[in-house]
């Protein structure tokens, strides 16, 4: 094991954490200390539900990465250009937004508030292009994903936790100036960290080139649709088991210190160390196993709250054991599969378009997560606590059914089979693919309309059409002959 554990004292290892370290930092500045500091200056709750919005440049970060990933700034070269632009940017409008009060013009807050989203949401096109790119060898992925998430939650603590001890002593804008200084972190890091030596793409390229090249790139390959929908699907069983965690635990009679303590607390230490073993484990198991293995074990976290539910209220000590317990592993268990995870789209991103390509796979991954598990609450209302659990398990098979699947599309990225032009049965896939979360994630629009039950209609057409679109890529491969692709690439 001590060989395995080897790579993590490299310098690049180093760079990569440190660079998690500042990804990660913004989250919880726009996001829910932001949220914390809008409710402590007497914000409306309507106001603070609709500051979820600044968070939309995450999701929609492929727009501009093109760009990103084709333009090289005239100093440090293409990754720490832009590197060091992004972080300088954060720094200065972290600070602006600290030193404004939202109760006094809320529409130039919010706004400023998004330009820190949009820095932050373009540093991370750029440092994930870097990690994917600064990996020498492909059974490194899973420690490089394991060191970069252990910094980017590190980050999170001390954005969200720690900052929030610091506002009960201090004005919010010296929490925000201190925050923004310690994301300079960042900026020290890229003027001693290398650039990427990858193939890159001409340094002049015109819009088709920049813009729609990725995509086509990897739409053309042979299998991209079966990859997006394994992303998305790989870890929705946990993710919505864990989509109601607070309100669970609350029902279960915790205290909400208690269980910000134990999430705060044990939940960090447990995904850290989860991550790390994941990506230690990964060399020696290599990628596929790696996601067989973690993702049969992060799809029994259902279980274990079923688990909790039936031993809470055996006394307070007791109970809190047992949370500490669940949470621990259940965080563990998510590391584990998380680091797989960002090891597979590391495999599968171009070097010519790495950034552009990561934007593209993690704003799928981000539809799980963010519309999805939008409608744990409904079933939860429908089946009840225990019913609802054990139903998430099963939602893992999907995703582990796919992997049957990974030799064939590893074999397209290490030897490149692509199609003349995008077939028309992928374009239809992802037609009815959009129109589906389009529907999913239509329903505030309808209950602001007054709509009701068309929102319910719109909810349940697109469910069919997600759930549609997971079957056919499943049984796609026996009942349709792929076309036949062209080898000599693009």
């Amino acid at each position: 094991m001590t060989r395995y554990l080897q790579v993590f004292t490299s310098k690049r290892m180093l760079i990569v954490l440190l660079l998690g370290f500042s990804s990660g930092l913004p989250l919880a500045l726009v996001g829910a200390t932001l949220q914390a500091w809008l409710t402590t200056a007497k914000v409306d709750i309507i106001s603070v539900g609709e500051f979820a919005l600044i968070g939309l440049p995450y999701t929609m970060k492929f727009l501009w990465a093109p760009f990103l990933d084709s333009r090289p700034l005239p100093f440090l070269g293409l990754r720490r250009g832009w590197m060091a632009l992004t972080q300088v940017g954060l720094f200065i409008t972290t600070i602006i937004l600290g030193m404004m009060d939202p109760t006094s013009n809320m529409a130039v807050f919010s706004l400023v508030a998004m330009v820190v989203a949009i820095f932050s949401a373009s540093q991370d096109i750029v440092i994930d292009a870097y990690r994917t790119e600064i990996v020498n060898d492909q059974a490194e992925y899973g420690a490089t994903a394991g060191t970069f998430i252990t910094g980017y939650r590190i980050a999170m603590f001390v954005s969200g936790g720690f900052a929030l001890g610091l506002a009960d002593h201090m004005p919010w804008s010296t929490v925000y100036l201190i925050m923004a200084c310690v994301n300079l972190v960042g900026l020290a890091t890229v003027f001693f960290a290398p650039e990427p030596t990858v193939t890159r793409a001409p340094k002049k390229l015109k819009i088709r080139e920049a813009v729609i090249s990725p995509f086509m790139e990897f739409f053309q390959r042979e299998g991209a649709m079966e990859i997006l929908i394994f992303i998305m699907i790989y870890k929705i069983s946990t993710l919505m088991a864990t989509a109601l965690t607070t309100r669970f635990l609350q029902e279960l009679h915790y205290s909400l210190t208690v269980i910000g303590g134990v999430n705060k607390g044990a939940g960090l230490i447990a995904t850290v160390l989860g991550t790390l073993a994941g990506g230690s484990l990964m060399i020696k198991f290599g990628l596929k196993r790696s996601l067989w293995v973690f993702g049969i074990a992060q799809g029994l976290v259902g279980l274990t709250f079923c688990v909790l539910a039936q031993v809470a209220g055996q006394g307070d000590s007791l109970d809190k054991l047992w949370l500490v317990t669940i949470v621990s592993l259940d965080n563990f268990m998510m590391g584990m599969g998380t680091a797989a995870l960002a090891g597979f789209m590391m495999n599968f991103c171009s070097t010519q378009y790495t950034a552009t390509q990561f934007a593209l796979l993690t704003s799928v991954m981000a539809v799980s997560r963010v519309i999805l598990t939008a409608h744990a609450g409904s079933l939860v209302a429908w089946l009840g606590w225990n019913t609802f659990f054990i139903l998430t398990v099963p939602l893992a098979i999907p995703g582990l059914l796919l992997l049957h699947r990974f030799d064939h599309w590893e074999s397209n990225t290490t030897k490149p089979k692509v199609y003349k032009k995008i077939p028309a049965v992928d374009l239809g896939i992802i037609a009815v693919f959009v129109i589906s979360l389009i529907a999913l994630s239509s329903d505030p629009v309808w209950q602001f309309l007054g709509l009701k039950p068309v929102g319910d209609v719109s909810k349940l057409v697109g469910a069919f059409g997600v759930v549609a679109v997971v079957i056919f890529n499943l049984i796609r491969p026996y009942l349709i002959p792929a076309p036949k692709p062209v080898s000599n690439g693009i």
